[in-house]
């Protein structure tokens, strides 16, 4: 019996196509305009490997002057690396994220390193990740300001405040959004 569906629905698209081709080759065209955003993911690939060269010129950095680093000054060149790890891990999760739900499925199935978030992405569990991402940059540059806190304007540290503040809320209510939205997916 299901195969007589699949037979008529199949009849019933070829005649749609046949009556209705200006429409069916412009949505043809709307669906590969997705390729468009390939070459911006691959812009952030770029844009993360040069990450990557900036962190290790800022070890190199430390390690070739280690003996002459402050305490402070050391932390701080600590929580950059830590900050630079942070946004290359945001930018993986936006290409790899980006990738999959709006260009093109990832075909991962069975590779040893594929990531467990993979298997449940969507955008707003990409949302939240991100925000949640963006919080602990604001969170390390907030330390950051703290720990330097004789060389920061006090005004700097206020707006750092309420920036991260404004992460933390839209966080809270984008997670709140989401689970809102998972429980509507379930009834």
């Amino acid at each position: 019996m299901s195969d007589g569906h699949l037979e008529q629905d199949d009849i019933r698209s070829a005649r749609y196509l046949k009556d209705h081709p200006v429409e069916h080759a412009f949505e043809i065209v709307v669906f590969a305009s997705r390729w468009i955003q390939a070459p911006l993911y691959g812009g952030l690939i770029v844009a993360e490997t040069l990450y990557a060269y900036k962190f290790l010129g800022e070890l190199w950095e430390m390690i070739t002057h280690i003996h002459r680093l402050e305490e402070t000054t050391f932390m701080l060149g600590v929580l950059g690396l830590i900050d630079i790890t942070m946004v290359a891990n945001l930018l993986t999760m936006v290409v790899i994220g980006g990738y999959a739900t709006f260009v093109s499925k990832l075909d991962l199935d069975g590779h040893p390193d594929r990531p467990d978030w993979l298997s449940h992405v969507d955008p707003g569990t990409i949302k939240v990740k991100l925000a949640a991402s963006l919080i602990g940059i604001s969170s390390i540059h907030l330390l950051k300001a703290f720990v330097n806190v004789a060389n920061e304007d006090p005004e700097h540290i206020k707006w750092k405040i309420f920036i991260h503040m404004t992460f933390l809320g839209s966080a809270i209510l984008l997670a709140w959004t989401d689970k809102i939205m998972q429980k509507d997916k379930k009834h």
